[in-house]
């Protein structure tokens, strides 16, 4: 049987207007395969700046990933009532990584007027398991720096001995870059005065380079929150490093946040509120 002749992909012969509308056609396509080719390259290139880089090491963090960075030797942790009751006697035999547990810093002050629930609880059982003792204040940009400064010292007994009081600074609200410096440099220096140490500024990496840029910050230890890396790539100083919210301890249910500090217990001694 004869075979049937196909038309399909056959180009015209004979016919100069049907070859240059076929060459027409053909290029026509090809810059459609083309775009929709540079198009899909760019919306993968979009998705995984924008969605899938940002989130690839937290979700580290959802599957339990919390590797201890190498090269320090003093460890600690930070708490608020969201770790719920501490069995601080349990948490003082515990180790991260290779070494004993140091030091601990506790949520006590938010705002104007809130107190931590557990800061009672927590900060007692902190000292009688013998940890070095620091208290946290979360700042809250839309009131009184002074204000903020006052119930933190109405409500912590900080004494000789423990770390200087830590400012937790997590959000902008409305205020401008300028009016957000000189509103946690006015609770720094309060802070100062009291306790005749420099306190301690915690904020993000990318916070701290976006919004508290002024050389006036250098002056304050950093404690600086970066989680899911092996290895900090911040250029500044910093002397406290939280590296995870996904650490397990014994003592605690659920997760914690694991710190550790840049120096030896000698300098973090020195760092302490004097006599």
């Amino acid at each position: 049987m004869a075979r049937k002749q196909r038309h399909s992909n056959i180009r015209p012969r004979g016919n100069r207007a049907g070859l240059f509308f076929w060459h027409l056609l053909e290029r026509d396509t090809r810059w459609r395969l083309t775009g929709a080719l540079v198009l899909f390259c760019v919306a993968v290139f979009l998705a995984y700046h924008f969605i899938i880089e940002p989130t690839t090491r937290r979700w580290l963090g959802y599957f339990g990933d919390s590797r201890i960075p190498q090269g320090f030797t003093i460890r600690g942790i930070d708490v608020s009532h969201h770790q719920g009751p501490i069995d601080w006697e349990k948490l003082a035999r515990a180790n991260i990584g290779d070494e004993r547990i140091a030091f601990a810093f506790i949520k006590a002050t938010e705002g104007t007027t809130l107190t931590d629930k557990q800061f009672g609880d927590n900060f007692c059982g902190a000292h009688r398991a013998g940890f070095v003792c620091g208290a946290y204040h979360y700042f809250r940009p839309e009131v009184s720096a002074i204000a903020q400064a006052r119930h933190f010292v109405r409500t912590v007994p900080l004494t000789a001995g423990d770390l200087p009081p830590v400012l937790d600074v997590e959000e902008k609200g409305d205020l401008s870059d300028d009016a957000l410096s000189d509103s946690v440099l006015a609770w720094l220096r309060y802070m100062e005065g009291i306790y005749k140490t420099r306190p301690i500024l915690y904020t993000y990496a990318k916070f701290r380079t976006q919004y508290l840029r002024s050389k006036a910050f250098d002056a304050y230890p950093y404690w600086i929150a970066h989680y899911y890396v092996d290895s900090l790539t911040y250029q500044g100083a910093w002397k406290f490093w939280q590296h995870t919210d996904r650490g397990r301890l014994p003592g605690i249910r659920g997760d914690v946040d694991l710190n550790c500090y840049n120096g030896s217990m000698y300098d973090l001694r020195r760092l302490l509120i004097a006599e």
